[in-house]
């Protein structure tokens, strides 16, 4: 489990840096979790957002399913925790 003093967002909250990478609204795209299966909208992750970037984990078994960072040069993405999109 996250510590409890970390602040959580809903994946929706991620919509802005998403839009700037993808060309298509992603907080309703479907993804499926590589730890747990579960199914769900970008927008029904659980967001832990900060000074290092963009983390989105899963609501129920909290993999690490998507995570951004910006740099001089970019965002870089990493998707390791999703099965599919």
């Amino acid at each position: 489990m996250m510590g409890e003093d970390v602040s959580r967002l809903d994946g929706n909250a991620a919509a802005g840096v998403l839009q700037e990478i993808f060309a298509v609204e992603m907080t309703t795209a479907s993804c499926k979790c590589e730890g747990c299966g579960r199914v769900s909208p970008l927008g029904a992750l659980n967001l832990y957002g900060g000074a290092m970037g963009t983390v989105l984990r899963c609501p129920r078994c909290e993999t690490l399913m998507l995570c951004i960072t910006s740099g001089p040069k970019g965002h870089y993405i990493e998707l390791r925790g999703i099965v599919r999109v």
